[in-house]
């Protein structure tokens, strides 16, 4: 497993695959040719499916545009082999000649891979990737899953972790203070505002619970109208981990080192997530990015709360077993419905299962390994047009964006 430092990715939105990916693989092959009189980009599959609605092309005419002309070209009934978020970059000489061609996916969280091989140079640092023997681990040594983070990273993680944690922060206290519609044709009101207000007339108990939602809101919809978050796992899954922590830290006032140590905990499960199964979309479905941010969430809310190591491995199982088979189906290819609900009720479901976790010993059947091998099979099994293409489920018979 790669640093955590290619977990937690900060950047703009409202996709970490269909915008930061594609970004970030234009921004390469303009490097890689920079002499070129024009460029020519083909997406594929998901990726064109719904990249007008995730501002793909927005991303690459952004990078490439500037130094020739770009003509973008959309397959979204054509799917590469290797992964559903295919895209080929050609650069041409001033006769329209091709002078070189690249394939490359974006396979989830910002990250890109050449058929299996990551793009990425970064070598892997940590050398245990199962969940099972890190949980060994903690019981020989006594120690606590953030250790495990301190000891495989550089020392420079807990700097890396604190702007992480300060561009969450931000994110929701800019979220709660906007209002009106979000960008694009569905005209979908913001509601984090609302919710904060709403909330704070409440007694205890439903006051909390719609702080929560108002800090998931408020990130979610930042990351909808192309602001600045952190993904976690995912641009699409942002507001989970930050609702969570933002309102434990606002109600038991943690101390930041416990925070980034919570941080470290949460990367940890989604490292897990993404190096056994998928954490994108198109390749698994929601659950592979509201489910693992539950997950994360969770493992950080228990460890906050003292859980011990088994606990806080059954908090994020339950995080993610529950969200099994959730499918990605965004209406208009926009990261707006049903996205950004899901994040605030899957802030919630977190901190409902560190609360049931606190009320056990650990002790269960179904180990995280064992739901995120059933996790990364349910989102092979699921057909395309529940995987980020907007033609199946909640998506179906709207009309996408032209």
């Amino acid at each position: 497993m790669k640093t955590l430092k290619e977990l937690y990715r900060i950047g703009i939105g409202p996709s970490s695959s269909h915008t930061m990916g594609p970004r970030n693989a234009a921004e390469q092959f303009l490097a890689r040719h920079p002499e070129a009189k024009a460029y020519e980009v083909t997406l594929y599959g998901s990726l064109a499916a719904t990249g007008k609605g995730h501002m793909t092309d927005v991303a690459i005419l952004e990078t490439l545009e500037p130094h020739a002309p770009t003509n973008i070209i959309w397959q979204p009934h054509f799917f590469l082999p290797f992964h559903p978020n295919g895209m080929t970059f050609k650069s041409k000489d001033k006769n329209g000649k091709v002078t070189d061609e690249w394939t490359v996916y974006s396979v989830g969280g910002g990250a890109l891979a050449e058929e299996g091989i990551s793009t990425n140079v970064s070598p892997d640092i940590y050398e245990m990737t199962k969940m099972s023997e890190i949980l060994g681990w903690c019981e020989r040594t006594g120690r606590s899953y953030w250790e495990y983070v301190q000891q495989c990273e550089d020392s420079d993680i807990w700097d890396y972790l604190h702007e992480v944690w300060k561009t969450m922060q931000e994110a929701v206290e800019r979220g709660l203070e906007q209002e009106g519609a979000l960008p694009g044709p569905l005209n979908l009101r913001r509601k984090a505002a609302t919710y904060y207000i709403k909330a704070n007339g409440y007694k205890d108990n439903l006051k909390s619970r719609g702080l929560v939602f108002s800090y998931a809101l408020a990130v979610s919809e930042e990351n909808a109208s192309g602001g600045k978050i952190v993904t976690a796992p995912t641009c699409g899954s942002c507001g989970v981990v930050p609702a969570v922590l933002y309102h434990l830290k606002k109600s038991r006032d943690f101390s930041e080192m416990r925070m980034l140590r919570a941080l470290a905990t949460a990367g940890l499960v989604g490292n897990i997530v993404k190096h056994n199964a998928t954490i994108s979309g198109a390749e698994g479905g929601c659950q592979a990015e509201v489910g693992v941010a539950c997950s994360m969430a969770a493992a950080a809310a228990s460890q906050l709360f003292g859980g011990s190591p088994a606990q806080i491995e059954y908090a994020c199982e339950m995080g993610l077993e529950h969200h099994l088979g959730m499918t990605c189906d965004p209406v208009c290819g926009l990261v707006q419905i049903p996205c950004i609900e899901r994040n605030a009720y899957a802030a919630a479901r977190a901190l409902d299962s560190n609360i049931y976790s606190a009320f056990t010993d650990g002790t269960h059947r179904v180990s995280f390994d064992k739901v995120v091998e059933v996790m990364k099979q349910t989102g092979h099994d699921l057909p395309s047009l529940y995987k980020e293409t907007s033609t199946g489920g909640l998506a179906k018979d709207y009309k996408q964006m032209e």
